[in-house]
């Protein structure tokens, strides 16, 4: 299997948020990649522009980062050309990496958008450098730009940063230098297109910690009446925990809530709700091992949340 070391820059309306098309906020001007093989090494590259169809000015943020003119890329293929060459030159067996999670999710809805035959039909294993250089660092929540990652590493910095081609070269110079295997089980799932059933739905166990992807629900009142959504069950050995602190929510997206298994001690459940394209809704709920310090935190929340629910209804 070949990794996909891949960065996307992208262009948005130059009038700001009010007049972006819904469908397609973010357009791809460059697609700049790497193709690992099994150990890492570098052996092929792509980097492309991309002819802008939507935003035919570009964004003052983007035309400073990127340097780009439009002049410049009127001159190039469209996205549909592009990405067919793309992923031609993807082959068959590989896995997607980049740095952070959104790129993916960018590359996916601009597909949709031209009506390019999608990359998978529910959620995608890939690899978020960004995630994996932080555990190998053992830096918990702390998530670093590219730029601060290269510095730490002492990689030399042979072209400047905010070019798909050199993102890409740089997310597989930090990917390189993660050498403990252990890290690399820690993949992440990208839910661009959610699970479409039962069947299709995501179950999966890491070290202190479970995630389940949900299957599509028609409404969030729906989704949370299910039993395998509202339950919370012990990562460790598989049974039902007793809940101390049923699900709650302070914002209607994110719910939470407090087990306690006899066995192996306190559990926090948490669930996010997130809309599909359609407008349906799908969960993901993690369940995770907690410490005295995380339970505190979490029975805190619990405490301030029914504290103001009382402010607001005296």
């Amino acid at each position: 299997m070949n990794y996909i070391v891949f960065d996307l820059e992208w262009n948005q309306s130059p009038e700001g948020k009010w007049n972006r098309n819904q469908s397609i906020p973010c357009e791809i001007v460059e697609i700049g990649a790497l193709k690992l093989n099994s150990d890492k090494e570098i052996i092929d590259s792509f980097n492309e522009l991309i002819k802008p169809q939507i935003y035919k000015k570009m964004h003052h943020i983007t035309k400073e980062i990127l340097h780009l003119k439009m002049e410049e890329l009127e001159k190039m293929d469209t996205f549909t050309t592009v990405i067919e060459r793309f992923l031609k030159w993807c082959g068959e067996d590989y896995i997607f990496c980049t740095w952070g999670p959104m790129d993916l999710s960018e590359l996916q809805r601009n597909m949709d958008f031209y009506q390019v035959p999608s990359l998978t039909t529910g959620p995608l294993k890939f690899y978020d450098i960004q995630k994996l250089f932080s555990i190998a660092m053992d830096e918990k929540r702390v998530r670093r730009t590219l730029e601060n990652a290269v510095d730490i590493l002492h990689i030399d910095k042979t072209n400047p940063f905010h070019r798909a081609g050199a993102d890409a070269y740089y997310t597989a110079r930090v990917f390189r230098s993660i050498t403990d295997a252990y890290v690399e089980r820690f993949f992440s799932i990208d839910v661009y297109e959610a699970p479409k059933s039962k069947k299709d739905e995501i179950f999966v166990m890491f070290d202190r910690y479970s995630k389940y992807i949900s299957r599509e629900f028609p409404t969030k009142e729906e989704a949370l009446s299910d039993k395998t959504v509202k339950s919370l069950k012990c990562i460790y050995c598989k049974k039902s925990a007793k809940k101390i602190l049923k699900w709650f929510t302070g914002n209607g997206r994110t719910y939470y809530c407090e087990g306690y298994c006899s066995r192996h001690g306190s559990l926090k459940g948490k669930i996010r709700i997130r809309k599909t394209k359609t407008g349906t809704v799908f969960i993901i709920k993690t369940i995770k091992s907690i410490n005295e310090e995380e339970l505190k935190a979490l029975r805190e929340m619990h405490a301030d949340l029914q504290l103001k629910r009382w402010r607001k209804n005296h």
